[in-house]
């Protein structure tokens, strides 16, 4: 019988060697935060947790960095990854095709549909993190990193100029992170995810008035 608890340690402890050259904002909490979204939705949503749990331990066990080039292949890199290594460690061949999708599909570059319950819950667990308090903080961190400003000084949100995300940090709650609610595949994963967003909107609603921007 699959002892997904002991198999959750034998994760954390591969994912935290992977991960020593990610960026601030996939770091292990990252990952941690989505298991637990993920377990959050597949309670009411349903599912098989084993491939859900290692998908969401994994997904994303290969670090291409935010500017590289071959940023919208890291998802599928790191399913190749992942898979091979849980063949490596005897985690039951059954499940690994879906576990490959799930990691494969969850990215939002990659832009690949998930196509089974499992790969929806694991998508809608690691955009979650995206959004709220701690999506808020893990662009304006990642933005830091990344030497962007924090926004246009002649326009602080882009009303009516195009959203450039790569200049300025604000610009990525245009170009991304306020666009995720519509792109969630669960009832639940839509629900957290509304909620979520109404923190980014009163952050910049909050914003625009301390910068004198009506």
């Amino acid at each position: 019988m699959l002892d997904l608890n002991q198999w959750q340690a034998r994760f954390a402890t591969w994912i935290e060697q992977e991960l020593g050259q990610a960026d601030v904002s996939h770091d292990p909490e990252h990952i941690r935060r989505v298991v637990r979204n993920a377990q959050l939705i597949q309670a009411e949503a349903g599912g098989d947790l084993a491939v859900i749990i290692p998908a969401a331990w994994l997904h994303d066990c290969v670090v291409v960095s935010k500017a590289s080039p071959l940023r919208s292949q890291a998802s599928r890199m790191a399913a190749e990854h992942a898979t091979q290594w849980l063949a490596s460690q005897g985690y039951p061949e059954q499940y690994l095709p879906a576990i490959n999708h799930a990691i494969a599909a969850h990215s939002f570059s990659a832009n690949i549909q998930p196509e089974t319950l499992e790969a929806q819950i694991v998508q809608d667990a690691d955009r979650l993190d995206s959004l709220g308090a701690i999506g808020l903080a893990r662009c304006l961190m990642l933005s830091v990193e990344l030497g962007r400003r924090l926004y246009d000084p002649q326009q602080p949100i882009p009303r009516t100029r195009p959203a450039d995300d790569q200049i300025n940090s604000i610009d990525h709650f245009y170009t991304k992170l306020l666009k995720l609610p519509q792109t969630m595949q669960t009832a639940t994963g839509r629900a957290l995810a509304e909620q979520r967003t109404g923190i980014l909107n009163q952050f910049l609603d909050q914003l625009a008035q301390e910068v004198g921007e009506s």
